[in-house]
Formats: C-alpha cells, sequence, structure tokens
C-alpha cells in the first residue's frame, strides 16, 4: 500500500469511527455479545471473542489515530509557522519549535515565564481607571 492510499485510507477510517453512528454499533455489538452470555453459559470461547475483537480493534486503531494526530499536528504547525512570517514583529526563531531540543524549549519556557512576570508586574504597578 501506498503511503498516499494509506492516508487516505486512515482518513476516511476515522472519520467513519468518529461518527455517532459508529458509536452505536460499537455499543450494539456489545449489547449482543452480553445477551448471548447465557446462550453459550459464559464459556471460555464466548469471552475469547469479545477479548479478541476488541484487541484487535483496539490495536489497528492505535495506527489510524497516530497518523490522523500526526497530519493535524503537521498542519497546524505549517499554519503557526506561516502566521510568524507574515508576522513581521513575530520572532522568526519560533518557527520550527518542535524541531528544538528539549533544553532550548526549556529556555525558551523560562523566557517566556519572565516575561509573564514582568507583565504581572507592570499590571501591579499601573493605575487602574
Amino acid at each position: 500500500m501506498t503511503e498516499g492510499a494509506f492516508h487516505h485510507l486512515a482518513k476516511e477510517t476515522s472519520t467513519a469511527v468518529g461518527r455517532p453512528k459508529s458509536f452505536f454499533i460499537a455499543v450494539a455489538i456489545i449489547v449482543l455479545w452480553a445477551v448471548t452470555g447465557p446462550i453459550f453459559h459464559y464459556s471460555d470461547t464466548w469471552q475469547l471473542i469479545i477479548n479478541t475483537g476488541t484487541t484487535i480493534v483496539t490495536f489497528l486503531m492505535v495506527f489510524l489515530i497516530q497518523n490522523t494526530q500526526n497530519r493535524d499536528s503537521r498542519a497546524v504547525h505549517l499554519k503557526l509557522d506561516e502566521l510568524l512570517r507574515a508576522n513581521r514583529s513575530a520572532r522568526n526563531r519560533l518557527v520550527d519549535l518542535e524541531d528544538m531540543s528539549d533544553q532550548e524549549l526549556k529556555e525558551l519556557e523560562e523566557e517566556f515565564a519572565q516575561l509573564r512576570r514582568r507583565l504581572h508586574t507592570r499590571t501591579l504597578r499601573s493605575p487602574r481607571p
């Protein structure tokens, strides 16, 4: 399967399973399984069916959700980067923050914390109308 085909499949599947109808189908399957418990005398096979089914679905959904989150995150970063580039007063070093090291992010976070403290101090000093 090509990358484009996978992205299309992931997008369509995540859209489909995110609908209320899909949720109600899942609930109906669980209710049907629970109702059949007495018929199958709550056997090991009866329990294995739901356990196996939910495990497989969960395993596959992890990949679909991760793919969707990666694409959404990338799109948001690109949009924010474009806004930073378009704003003359913005600091261009903030573009591609996601590629910074943890130490660089920590230093930038401290810089913003200092800015917040200074703004807070100025706000407390300024006379209120």
